[in-house]
């Protein structure tokens, strides 16, 4: 019976640990596409977006967008004073909207918190 027991809970492990996803982002732009810089916050918090969670937001020329590829505890304390959940800052970024989503292959906080709760 502890060989069934040992071997089950082995196979879940295995299981949990393969289903971890690892992050596409880059620590450096592609000098061959554009870097923008664009207002990053939390999209619940702060660009009034319809989220269960706290989640990392960007908003380009006007339109706010989920970020894939890096979350919001990626970047500081979220509900720290001056996190993204209290605070816009600035970002460069790369990378595409895909299905109304923004997938960052490169996303660096530029400046102190913008704009204060």
């Amino acid at each position: 019976m502890k060989p069934i027991v040992l071997f089950c809970l082995l196979s879940c492990s295995v299981m949990f640990a393969t289903a971890q996803t690892t992050s596409q982002l880059s620590t450096a732009p592609d000098p061959s596409k554009p870097v923008m810089v664009v207002t990053a916050a939390c999209g619940k918090c702060l660009f009034g977006m319809t989220a269960n969670d706290c989640t990392l937001a960007v908003r380009i020329k006007g339109k706010t967008y989920f970020v894939d590829g890096t979350g919001i505890d990626d970047h500081g304390d979220a509900h720290a004073k001056k996190g993204l959940c209290n605070a816009t800052s600035k970002a460069e970024v790369q990378g595409e909207i895909v299905g109304n989503r923004f997938r960052a292959t490169y996303f660096k906080l530029l400046s102190a918190p913008a704009k204060t709760n």
